[in-house]
């Protein structure tokens, strides 16, 4: 996977994939989060396309990432894990000390891979149960 490469995004060009992949029953329009414009996005780029999208969020000194979705054609092919230490990088440099989110219970063994730790958090929200995971990057 030596082709692709990961850049900033505008907010709207987060929204196709993220309908696809986490929300395909939705229409585009409802993949627009109110806080989208407060955030920085992400892409992986692969041949030119869009191949996986994530969206960055600052609270204080802590960052939650929303929004993680992946071409279902690339999936467990390191894409993933690619944009998560690019966010990562991301955050140290900008002085961060942890970067969270509310993981989908699928998605679980994925971050636990990339030394996230699980809160014992749980919540449901449209249809989905979600567990908060995080990792401490103050070291």
């Amino acid at each position: 996977m030596n082709d692709i490469t990961i850049e900033q995004i505008r907010p709207e060009l987060t929204l196709k994939l993220r309908h696809e992949v986490l929300y395909p029953e939705q229409t585009i329009a409802e993949m627009k989060m109110d806080e989208d414009n407060d955030g920085y996005h992400f892409a992986a780029f692969q041949n030119n396309y869009i191949v996986a999208v994530v969206s960055l969020f600052k609270h204080e000194d802590s960052w939650q990432f929303r929004k993680f979705a992946v071409e279902a054609s690339v999936q467990g092919k390191g894409i993933g894990g690619k944009v998560l230490q690019y966010i990562t990088d991301f955050v140290i440099n900008e002085g961060g000390t942890k970067l969270w989110c509310n993981a989908r219970l699928t998605a679980i063994p994925f971050y636990l891979k990339h030394d996230f730790i699980q809160k014992d958090e749980h919540f449901s929200k449209n249809g989905f149960d979600y567990e908060i995971l995080e990792k401490d990057l103050s070291a």
